[in-house]
C-alpha cells in the first residue's frame, strides 16, 4: 500500500472511484447525449490494459469502491475480463455498475460470475412509447426482460435510477416505486444536471425537485429514514413493509458536497474532478508518455486532488454550465 493518500483541499478522503469504460451506448437518452452524437476515435479511449492501471492506482492510494460506467459499459468488448481482474482484488468492497440494462439479458449471469456486486439500471418510464421518446429507442422490453435476468443470475441488490423530468415523466414516480416494491427492487430518482447543451427540453421547465417527488410517494406510501448507503450521493429512505430503499440524488435542492467522496474518470482517460467543472487531468497522455510508471500516475493523482473544487454551482435555467454531456463524462 502507497503511504501516499487520496485527500482534497478540504480533508475529504476519495475512496470512491467511477471508471468510464466508453462513451458509447445503444440509447440516446435525451437528458444524456444527442440523436446525432459524435463519439470519440477508438484510438482515444483507454484500452483495457490502462483501464485496469488508473484502477490499481486509485485501489494502491486508498479506493474501496469502484463503478463501472459509460456510455453504454456493456457494449466495451471485453469488459467481462477486466471486470474480473477488478473483482479478484481484495482490497475493493464494491465493484458496480450503471447500465441502461439493454444488455443484461445475455450478459448479468457473466458479470455476476465476475464478481460485481451490485447493479443500477437506468429507467425513467414504464410506458413503453414514452421509453421510446425519451430513449430514442423502443427497447423498454429488453430492459425488463434484463432487469428479471440479472435477479435470476443472483444479484440481491439491484437499483434503478430514475432522472425526473416534470411534464415528461413525473406522473409515472408512484408506478416506478410500485414496480420497485413489487421485485424487491431499490429505486433513486434524479434531478436532472445541466450537463451539455440540449433540445428536446427546456431544463427550467422540466425541473422537478426531489422534495416534490417525495411528496408523491408518501401520499401512498410510508417512508421510514435509513442509514443504507452505496457510498454514493443518494440519501435513502425506505418504504415500511417492504425491503425497497428509495433514494434522492439532489444536486440543486439539496447540495452534497460537503461529504463527496469521489472522482471520474472518463472513457479518454480524462480526471474528473468535479461533476459541474470541466476541469480534467489528461491521464492517458501521462500514462501513454510513461508507460508502466505506476508511481508517477499515483503521483499524479494525488498532486490533482489539490485542485479539487469545494462544491459544484449548478443552477435550473437554461444555460449551459458544462459542455461535455453525461455520456462523456461518465455516470
Amino acid at each position: 500500500m502507497s503511504d501516499l493518500q487520496l485527500v482534497d483541499p478540504f480533508g475529504r478522503r476519495i475512496t470512491y472511484l467511477r471508471l468510464s469504460v466508453t462513451d458509447r451506448c445503444d440509447f440516446r437518452c435525451t437528458y444524456c447525449m444527442s440523436e446525432d452524437m459524435v463519439f470519440a476515435p477508438r484510438a482515444q479511449i483507454l484500452t483495457l490494459e490502462e483501464l485496469y492501471a488508473v484502477a490499481d492506482a486509485f485501489i494502491g492510494l486508498g479506493v474501496k469502491r469502484i463503478r463501472v460506467t459509460g456510455g453504454e459499459p456493456l457494449v466495451r468488448k471485453g469488459l467481462t475480463g477486466l471486470l474480473a481482474r477488478l473483482g479478484a482484488r481484495p482490497e475493493l468492497e464494491d465493484l458496480a455498475i450503471t447500465t441502461n440494462g439493454s444488455q443484461l439479458g445475455v450478459l448479468a449471469p457473466q458479470l455476476r460470475q465476475a464478481g460485481v456486486t451490485r447493479l443500477n439500471v437506468s429507467l425513467d418510464s414504464l410506458k413503453r412509447e414514452r421509453f421510446a421518446e425519451l430513449t430514442r429507442r423502443d427497447k423498454l422490453d429488453q430492459v425488463l426482460a434484463g432487469i428479471a435476468a440479472a435477479q435470476a443470475a443472483g444479484f440481491d441488490r439491484i437499483k434503478l435510477n430514475s432522472v425526473v423530468q416534470k411534464g415528461r415523466n413525473d406522473d409515472e414516480v408512484l408506478d416506478l416505486v410500485d414496480f420497485a416494491v413489487d421485485r424487491g427492487l431499490d429505486i433513486s430518482f434524479i434531478e436532472e444536471m445541466p450537463l451539455g447543451a440540449v433540445s428536446s427540453h427546456q431544463r427550467e421547465v422540466t425541473f422537478c425537485s426531489s422534495d416534490e417527488v417525495r411528496e408523491r410517494i408518501e401520499a401512498r406510501h410510508t417512508l421510514v429514514r435509513s442509514s443504507h448507503a452505496t457510498g454514493g450521493p443518494s440519501r435513502y429512505w425506505q418504504v415500511a413493509g417492504s425491503t425497497t430503499h428509495v433514494g434522492f440524488i439532489s444536486p440543486h435542492s439539496n447540495n452534497f458536497c460537503g461529504s463527496c467522496n469521489r472522482v471520474r474518470v472518463t472513457a479518454e482517460g480524462k480526471l474528473v474532478l468535479c461533476l459541474g467543472d470541466e476541469g480534467a487531468l489528461d491521464l492517458k497522455g501521462l500514462m501513454r508518455r510513461y508507460p508502466g510508471d505506476a508511481d508517477r500516475l499515483r503521483e499524479a493523482l494525488v498532486s490533482a486532488l489539490q485542485l479539487k473544487p469545494e462544491r459544484h454551482h449548478f443552477r435550473t435555467d437554461e444555460q449551459v454550465q458544462v459542455i461535455r454531456f453525461m455520456s462523456m463524462t461518465g455516470g
